[in-house]
């Protein structure tokens, strides 16, 4: 497992809310053991909110937004350059409908140097090449 930081995509961020999820467990032990900083790009968080909030109702949204403000999660808004760097993978990977929160994922790992992403989407991020790895290590 990584030591100091894992970029989190949505499928991840619902589990842990979802209870009833399949993945719950799984995301839930895996973000409660990691002892680094748990990063999540603005637009995972715009993403995850809705989804909690249509899905599972406002207390669940609030909880999770708690998690934001409260430091467990680590909000990284995007610069400009990440802007532009998501630009990149959207059309390259045009054919799986990768948009812009999955390129987001990939715009701040690769500011930060994070080598693993926190996802249920594996088939994109398989797929997705950073520039400053070979592959993602995708978890859990």
């Amino acid at each position: 497992m990584p030591t100091s930081a894992i970029v989190l995509d949505t499928g991840v961020i619902f589990a842990v809310a979802d209870r009833s999820d399949a993945d719950h467990d799984a995301c839930d032990d895996l973000l409660g053991a990691f002892a680094g900083e748990l990063v999540v790009p603005t637009p995972v968080i715009v993403e995850s909110s809705w989804l909690i909030e249509d899905r599972l109702g406002p207390a669940a949204e609030a909880k999770f937004l708690r998690s934001v403000t409260s430091g467990e999660l680590r909000r990284q808004d995007l610069s400009d350059a990440d802007w532009e760097r998501a630009t990149s993978p959207v059309a390259a990977y045009a054919d799986l409908g990768l948009g812009l929160v999955d390129a987001s994922i990939v715009a701040v790992a690769e500011r930060l140097g994070a080598t693993a992403v926190a996802t249920l989407n594996h088939r994109d991020f398989t797929v997705v090449r950073p520039r400053h790895v070979a592959s993602f290590e995708l978890l859990p």
